[in-house]
């Protein structure tokens, strides 16, 4: 059995050094658990890797939660994925209130130009890895396409495209044929697991009665999209930036893209861009108090149901892989997640490359268009660089977002 100091040491590594995006942490964490360790077998570590891919939430932090709990059980878990966290968070929320501060100046809006322009070429990127991934058929093709039309054409909500995705892959899975129940589903376990994790989930809600309204819409929205983030982050950034600025007004959408370009900087999920945003939200609706409180609500939120996801999942890894008409309908869901990028990065480059956009609803379209008066060179030329850079050359990300705010700084100061 692992020591916990040793456990603390090697998840609170991996917590530190885990930039780069799921990839990268994936890797990682494949190199300090299987490698260097033999904490994982290959075998161990590539089906939690499934399992945790077909869950809601950052697929990396709850691998390196089910490598906890391996070793430790539930605290080993609660370490691990923890100290996956902590780090970014803790930068996070410096970041954040930084931002609060300073973020309205004029030479600081013209730096987070570069941050914006990169982020283009980031979603883009995250496009291109996903889509390799996930479009292995005609169906999950066809699947993609219809979610990114769904989107950005006709406004249909995120979670209605995602359940619509879940039934055409279960539907149209070819070649289904139930296994033999080998292993059991420990019902007893796993629920008991659900009731008491949902319980701590909801506490805070007891404890924020008669404090300002903002923490309790800003805890149930994120506490509603910590259980649909199927596909990672990216998935889920257009359908939370909507809510935000349009639904609650807690943000402008060029803020929106800057929390993105911020979270990217930092260790640990990308997902993270939730307490910026919660950070922001709480800042601009009162004092620095808020905002922090703010903040610990949504990392809250949207953590716990990981760690629930895990504890009452994990023993059932063996079960799901004998649920093939599950495990089609979670396929489904992973193509749509394509076209649902796709949406983003057409929508954060129509704001990026453009000062204006042209709503547009005429019966069932619900659209933008550029204001093509309104194209902006600068940010052009500097998505172009950032994407030679990421694309072709393979430099590494923190350095292309330090080169694109430098040039857009040396633009402003001319």
């Amino acid at each position: 059995m692992i020591p916990y100091p040793m456990l603390v040491r090697v998840f609170g590594r991996i917590g530190i050094l885990s930039f780069g995006g799921p990839a990268a942490q994936i890797a990682l964490m494949h190199k300090e658990l299987v490698e260097n360790r033999d904490w994982l077998t290959e075998d161990q570590f590539l089906r939690a890797l499934s399992f945790c891919m077909l869950l809601p939430g950052p697929e990396a932090m709850q691998l390196a939660t089910y490598a906890g709990w391996r070793q430790r059980g539930i605290i080993g878990g609660l370490i691990a994925g923890g100290l996956f966290v902590l780090p970014g968070a803790l930068i996070i929320m410096c970041l954040a209130l930084l931002y609060g501060a300073y973020g309205n100046l004029p030479f600081v809006q013209a730096l987070f130009l570069g941050v914006k322009a990169t982020v283009v070429v980031i979603v883009i990127e995250a496009l291109m890895k996903v889509s390799k991934r996930a479009l292995t058929s005609a169906t999950a093709r066809r699947i993609a396409i219809a979610a990114f039309f769904a989107l950005f054409l006709f406004a249909v909500p995120f979670p209605v495209v995602i359940i619509i995705a879940a039934l055409a892959g279960a539907i149209t899975a070819q070649n289904v044929q139930q296994g033999t129940l080998s292993a059991r589903f420990p019902w007893t376990y796993s629920l008991m697991i659900v009731v008491i994790g949902g319980v701590i989930w909801a506490a805070p809600f007891v404890l924020i009665r008669g404090a300002d309204p903002i923490l309790a819409d800003i805890g149930a929205f994120f506490a509603w999209l910590a259980v649909v983030t199927f596909g990672g982050a990216y998935a889920v950034l257009a359908y939370m930036t909507q809510a935000v600025v349009s639904d609650f007004g807690w943000l402008t959408t060029p803020q929106m893209m800057d929390a993105l370009g911020l979270a990217e900087t930092t260790p640990g999920p990308l997902i993270l861009v939730t307490q910026f945003v919660g950070m922001i939200a709480g800042a601009q609706a009162g004092d620095t108090g808020l905002a922090l409180a703010a903040g610990a609500l949504t990392l809250w939120v949207t953590f716990v149901p990981c760690f629930i996801w895990i504890f009452a999942g994990a023993p059932l890894i063996d079960w799901l892989e004998q649920q093939p008409r599950l495990t089609a309908a979670l396929g489904g869901i992973t193509a749509a997640v394509v076209g649902v990028i796709a949406n983003l990065s057409l929508w954060f480059a129509l704001h990026v490359f453009f000062g204006n956009n042209i709503q547009i609803n005429s019966g069932p379209f619900q659209t933008i268009l550029p204001d093509i008066t309104s194209f902006q060179p600068l940010a052009c030329v500097l998505a172009v660089i950032a994407a030679v850079l990421l694309l072709w050359r393979h430099v590494n990300l923190l350095l292309v977002l330090a080169i694109s705010v430098a040039l857009s700084g040396i633009v402003a100061l001319i």
